[in-house]
């Protein structure tokens, strides 16, 4: 079977909005958190690499679900070699919090989306010629609704998704703002007691959901 093409991989994650970000102090909790988000109604999932075993939990996870809607990316990947380690176990898109060239001739190189990190339009910009369809405005807490709907002034091709600070409260201002999806961490996988608490997580991945809709419809 030919794996999903990039560009249906970008349209999925922009048809539910979000990225759930996966952070775990072990994989077995991270395997359980990644579980709660998908059932909540969240299919894509990044299992950060500061998770311990974090290829591992890519690799159970990219076996489980082969062949549903999950679509399981990776985050806070670093160089190039990482990358790669990640594709090869599952990995179906790559996301970092700075962006790096060789990770983007690598990706390029794989035919897999890429969402580099950026904080100024230079870097934005820069990431567009690398052949980046989509970044991640980060930290998002730090730059604002209002950095992405400057951005999308002269720049009305971009396609942002901002990370960090991201929560139920601002979802409204992000995607007002122009936002394509948005990834959401401890906001979402913290929700209740934290990683224990899976069907407080489910239940906040499933009102995230339903309150991006809510908001794409009133626009």
């Amino acid at each position: 079977m030919l794996p999903i093409a990039k560009y249906e991989i970008l349209g999925a994650i922009h048809e539910k909005g979000v990225v759930a970000v996966i952070r775990a102090s072990d994989k077995e909790k991270g395997l359980a958190v990644a579980n709660a988000v998908y059932e909540g109604g969240i299919p894509a999932v990044e299992v950060a690499m500061t998770v311990p075993g974090a290829l591992d939990l890519m690799g159970y996870l990219a076996e489980k679900h082969r062949g549903s809607s999950l679509i399981l990316g990776a985050g806070t990947v670093l160089d190039a070699p990482t990358a790669r380690a990640c594709i090869l176990a599952g990995a179906r898109y790559i996301i970092s919090p700075s962006l790096s060239e060789e990770v983007a001739f690598c990706c390029n190189r794989y035919g897999v989306p890429y969402m580099p990190g950026v904080g100024s339009v230079t870097e934005l910009a820069r990431a567009m010629e690398l052949g980046v369809d989509v970044v991640k405005v980060f930290p998002g807490e730090c730059m604002g609704p209002q950095f992405v709907k400057a951005v999308l002034g002269p720049l009305p091709q971009a396609h942002m998704m901002p990370t960090g600070g991201v929560s139920e409260a601002n979802l409204e201002a992000w995607f007002k703002a122009g936002a394509f999806a948005v990834g959401m961490g401890g906001s979402l996988t913290g929700a209740g007691r934290g990683e224990g608490d899976l069907e407080a997580i489910g239940a906040m991945a499933s009102r995230v959901v339903a309150e991006i809709a809510r908001v794409r419809k009133g626009r």
